[in-house]
């Protein structure tokens, strides 16, 4: 391929993807953070060192006392006094039941601390943006598009300045100008964008399958949910002795008996790459006793790809230090996309002066 057509192509991906990379570059850096912004948002809790926290199956019966007719989703279990239980509920009294409603527990009262809508909070709209630009199934599948169109502008960047890799990598002198900025940025973070744009991509391959345009006809029943049909603190302690290694998180309650509660959290012997809160799974049927497990090292190897896969996406690994890299790493697809439109308005703005 010539050296002309490949610059030029080089060009155009990065024109059509370049806003699309600055967006996903911004968004995408303040969601490694989700959790730490997420938290700012929590409310404050005052501890009373002579209270302990309250069981789960009190919180969940304190909270139909004060929503009786929600439809109680799921429920992230408080990991010590500072932490609030956080409902996630659908109730008649707001957005008659459309939209989920995030309820603060305190831990030791089981009063309501606050609530919030789960959809229109800062953490959750930043997600949604970043995974369809809030434009539904089009913003779904434009960001498929455009992750390919960035693909494309990164492989023919290699092969354009491939002659300045080593010079770049090497720190020589003559490559370190002002002018070169856009070769500089994209060469130190090649590996982390191809990485990203592929993970990213790979999350987004159903949008170029056939049941992506399907049309579904499916209007969710609101039902109040029913007390709890067993002792879920004594299914917890079932459950530490079974799994010792396992730690719960996140309780999604079945809405009737012959469905299955799920517990999803982490075994301590996972690998650091999965997930704490979502690596693995234990059911529990309408008795309280475990039905079923989907411990992540058990599941088969495609789905465990796809998880692995998205944790790699995130940067939901490695704590701190791996989302500071994460973070700032990410930010270099915003610059390449401003520097490559710098160079290429430079480069227009020269043609047209006489």
């Amino acid at each position: 391929m010539k050296r002309g057509l490949v610059f030029k192509i080089h060009t155009i991906a990065g024109l059509v993807s370049g806003l699309f990379i600055l967006l996903m570059s911004l968004s995408g850096a303040a969601l490694v953070f989700h959790e730490e912004l997420d938290n700012l948002q929590y409310p404050a809790i005052a501890v009373d060192e002579n209270k302990q926290v309250v069981t789960i199956d009190s919180s969940y019966n304190s909270l139909k006392r004060q929503y009786p007719r929600a439809q109680v989703s799921n429920c992230a279990i408080t990991e010590n006094v500072t932490r609030p239980f956080i409902f996630t509920i659908y109730d008649p009294s707001f957005k008659k039941g459309t939209e989920a409603l995030q309820v603060f527990m305190h831990p030791q009262t089981g009063v309501v601390l606050k609530t919030r809508s789960g959809k229109n909070n800062l953490t959750s709209w930043i997600g949604r943006f970043h995974n369809s630009l809030h434009l539904g199934k089009k913003g779904e599948w434009l960001l498929g598009f455009l992750a390919l169109i960035f693909l494309l502008s990164i492989i023919t960047g290699l092969i354009q300045y491939r002659g300045n890799i080593f010079a770049v990598l090497l720190f020589r002198k003559r490559i370190f100008k002002r002018r070169n900025l856009h070769q500089l940025v994209g060469v130190y973070a090649l590996v982390f964008n191809l990485m990203i744009v592929i993970t990213g991509f790979w999350m987004q391959r159903y949008v170029f399958k056939k049941g992506f345009y399907k049309s579904y006809d499916y209007t969710p029943v609101l039902k109040a949910s029913p007390p709890l049909f067993y002792s879920l603190d004594s299914a917890f302690k079932n459950i530490k002795e079974k799994f010792p290694g396992f730690t719960g998180y996140i309780i999604y309650f079945a809405q009737n008996k012959k469905a299955r509660t799920a517990v999803y959290g982490s075994q301590h012997i996972n690998s650091f790459i999965h997930s704490k809160k979502f690596a693995d799974a234990i059911f529990l049927d309408s008795a309280g006793s475990v039905a079923m497990t989907a411990f992540v090292n058990e599941i088969d190897a495609s789905a465990r790809y796809d998880i692995i896969n998205a944790q790699v996406h995130y940067g939901q690994y490695g704590g701190l230090p791996v989302k500071i890299i994460y973070c700032l790493l990410g930010l270099t697809g915003g610059i390449l996309s401003i520097t490559g439109f710098l160079l290429w308005y430079k480069r227009k703005q020269r043609r047209l002066e006489p």
